[in-house]
């Protein structure tokens, strides 16, 4: 049997920047989305990490960045893996 084509996979951090009042619901509804992890949460500042196909981390920043009382979305590191 052939071998199975590796997928890069995109494992990557962000910092989430957020309205005051809102820290523990945005962490909430990050933690709900596929492929995020929450690390940390202080203050309004929210730090994940994000496993993504190849090329699609861009897509969830976007995402990220448009949910309610989401200041800011910016990814800090990328890392590709070939899984």
């Amino acid at each position: 049997m052939p071998d199975s084509p590796t997928v890069p996979l995109a494992i990557s951090s962000a910092v989430v920047s957020v309205l005051p009042g809102r820290l523990d619901s945005v962490a909430a509804t990050l933690s709900d989305l596929p492929g995020v992890e929450v690390r940390a949460a202080e203050g309004s500042k929210i730090v994940i990490v994000l496993e993504a196909p190849r090329g699609e981390t861009g897509r969830q920043l976007v995402e990220i960045a448009l949910l309610d009382g989401v200041v800011s979305a910016n990814m800090v590191f990328e890392h590709i893996e070939e899984v």
